[in-house]
C-alpha cells in the first residue's frame, strides 16, 4: 500500500498533506504516530466530565493536528466542537450531542488507526 492509497483509505486528503508537510517522507512520519498521539485520549476522557477548558484545547489541538496531515472530516468535526466550548462563546450543544460527537471523532480515529496499522504492516 502505498501512503496516497492509505489517504483514499481513511477518507483524508493526500493532497493537503503534501501541501502543508511538503514531502511524502514526513507525510509517513507523521501519520504513523496518529496513534499515540495523547491528545485523543484527552478528549475521549473528557467526554465523562466536559470540562469546557479540557474539551476545547484537545479539540483544538486535534483540529490542528489532522488539519495539517490532511484528515479534513476528523479536523472539522473537531473544529465544530472546539467551537461549542471556545471561551466567550455560548454552549448550543446538549451535553448528550457534545458526547456524540465525541463518539463520532473516536469512531473515525479508530478507523483511521487501523488503516494506518495496516499500511505500517505492508511496509514491512
Amino acid at each position: 500500500m502505498t501512503i496516497e492509497e492509505l489517504y483514499q483509505q481513511i477518507g483524508g486528503d493526500y493532497e493537503q498533506a503534501q501541501k502543508v508537510l511538503r514531502m511524502d517522507k514526513l507525510i509517513d512520519k507523521y501519520i504513523r504516530k496518529l496513534a499515540q498521539n495523547e491528545i485523543f485520549s484527552n478528549l475521549f476522557n473528557a467526554s465523562e466530565g466536559l470540562d469546557p477548558t479540557t474539551v476545547f484545547e484537545a479539540a483544538h489541538a486535534i483540529k490542528g493536528v489532522c488539519a495539517n496531515l490532511g484528515l479534513v472530516s476528523l479536523s472539522e468535526k473537531a473544529s465544530e466542537l472546539a467551537e461549542e466550548f471556545r471561551p466567550g462563546n455560548g454552549r448550543n450543544l446538549s451535553d448528550e450531542d457534545v458526547r456524540a460527537r465525541i463518539e463520532e471523532i473516536k469512531q473515525q480515529f479508530n478507523s483511521s488507526v487501523e488503516g494506518i496499522k495496516e499500511y505500517e504492516a505492508s511496509q514491512s
